[in-house]
């Protein structure tokens, strides 16, 4: 059992799905502070300074024993945002990879000139099918 793990774990999908799930998370934090830094300061300044972050509806007031109950809607707009943003990157990444896959698919492959070595080979195999 622990050598079918190994191979598992050592083939080629498992440690590439391994690195993309580690860049995704770096890729995540990029985007999200591109969103949080600077998109969203400046659509605040658009729609009159206002703060996703902050936005909240209070249902319950704060008082000295209990903390306050609020629906934040101003998160999830900023999360909705910050989602968008980073499907449309990695819409545009993943067209960007397919757009050079294409263009290294289209060249034309050219097989090298056999020896003579080769040539004289494949006579002989042709010969021997004959046979």
């Amino acid at each position: 059992m622990l050598k079918e793990f190994k191979e598992f774990a050592l083939k080629g999908n498992v440690v590439d799905l391994a690195v993309a799930v580690i860049i995704g998370g770096a890729f995540g934090k990029i985007v999200s502070s591109l969103v949080n830094d600077l998109i969203m300061p400046l659509i605040g300044i658009i729609l009159g300074g206002i703060n996703f972050t902050d936005l909240k509806y209070v249902i319950k007031p704060a008082t000295d024993s209990a903390a306050e109950a609020a629906v934040k809607y101003g998160a999830f707009i900023q999360s909705i945002i910050d989602f968008l943003i980073i499907a449309l990157v990695i819409f545009i990444f993943i067209k960007l990879i397919s757009r050079f896959k294409r263009k290294e698919a289209s060249l034309p492959v050219s097989f090298p000139v056999p020896t003579n070595e080769e040539l004289l080979l494949t006579e002989i195999r042709d010969l021997l099918k004959e046979k």
